[in-house]
């Protein structure tokens, strides 16, 4: 439930009195973690760390600018796939920042790096692709572009997400259904 008020929070208060960033600066939005956030580690549940994001991703539109436009052009963000790495727990009542930065685009989707710290230091760097849709169907990066006056060219990809972006490639190709047209090959066991 302490999400759905922070959601609200962010749409009544806080998106209203953001400062403006540049389309390609880092977005920081400060939270606590409630025991409610906490499981019984007595640590922030891995499960809260992309609803933060979620949040995270939000604030950051309407730091740039283009949250109202992209409500009322009917684009809605949809993440395709996110990564984790945890390097140290966040505690009951603790204050942490999430740092939200566009890190690049290729021709289907962009990426965003993810960053929670504190005074303790990094306890969380996590990369998410994704993409907006409006009625169904995937608005191209080339639209998106032109529509927030981007004309520069895209930075280069962090080296950690050209990685990362070859994984989930491998993966996918790992896991498509064989064509039914290909004869199947059977292998011996021995």
């Amino acid at each position: 439930m302490n999400l759905y008020f922070r959601l609200f929070w962010l749409f009544v208060w806080r998106s209203r009195h953001c400062k403006k960033i540049d389309f390609l600066d880092t977005s920081r939005l400060e939270y606590r973690a409630l025991p409610s956030d906490c499981d019984i580690n007595f640590h922030l549940t891995n499960s809260r760390y992309p609803a933060f994001m979620d949040l995270a991703r939000t604030y950051m539109m309407a730091e740039m600018g283009f949250l109202k436009r992209f409500l009322k052009l009917g684009w809605m963000p949809i993440v395709n796939a996110a990564e984790f790495t945890y390097i140290r727990d966040i505690k009951p009542f603790a204050k942490f920042e999430i740092e939200t930065k566009l890190v690049g685009w290729d021709e289907k989707y962009f990426y965003i790096e993810q960053r929670f710290v504190s005074e303790r230091g990094l306890h969380c760097i996590a990369h998410v692709r994704g993409v907006f849709v409006c009625k169904r169907k995937q608005v191209p990066i080339a639209t998106m572009l032109a529509e927030v006056g981007f004309n520069e060219p895209a930075p280069q990809l962090p080296p950690e997400v050209i990685k990362w972006k070859s994984f989930l490639q491998l993966k996918k190709e790992c896991n498509l259904p064989i064509p039914s047209s290909e004869p199947i090959e059977f292998r011996s066991a021995s």
